[in-house]
């Protein structure tokens, strides 16, 4: 199955990532996660996949993040609560995630990237 690059072009860990891929021959489709975020389906089927909790979707490191307030409030909400918030906006959304529509991988972190899409070049 073909993968799918969920990111955002102004940002510099998106940049490396790519770059990471492009270096390896490793094709991809790059979605625009500020203006064409994932639903909430899509989203709840890459957590899960995952294996990771709904939290570590979130860029703790952005603005939104910081102006809603999360750090205090999401220690409270559900998952579900949580997920329709990552679904309206996708810059609460960690970046970049990867996959294959079985693997599925959130940040770069260059040993992850290796382990999960293969060392290439």
């Amino acid at each position: 199955m073909p993968i799918t690059f969920y990111g955002y072009p102004q940002c510099g860990t998106c940049r490396k990532a790519k770059q990471w891929l492009d270096a390896r021959g490793i094709a991809y489709e790059a979605v625009n996660l500020v203006t064409d975020p994932p639903d909430k389906e899509t989203l709840r089927a890459l957590i899960e996949k995952s294996g990771l909790p709904v939290r570590k979707f979130f860029n703790t490191s952005g603005q939104r993040y910081r102006e809603l307030g999360l750090k205090e409030k999401l220690p409270s909400m559900t998952d579900e609560e949580m997920l329709e918030l990552l679904a309206s906006d996708g810059k609460l959304i960690k970046r970049p995630i990867v996959t294959d529509g079985e693997r599925v991988t959130v940040g770069f972190d260059e040993a992850t990237f290796a382990r999960v899409w293969g060392t290439g070049a």
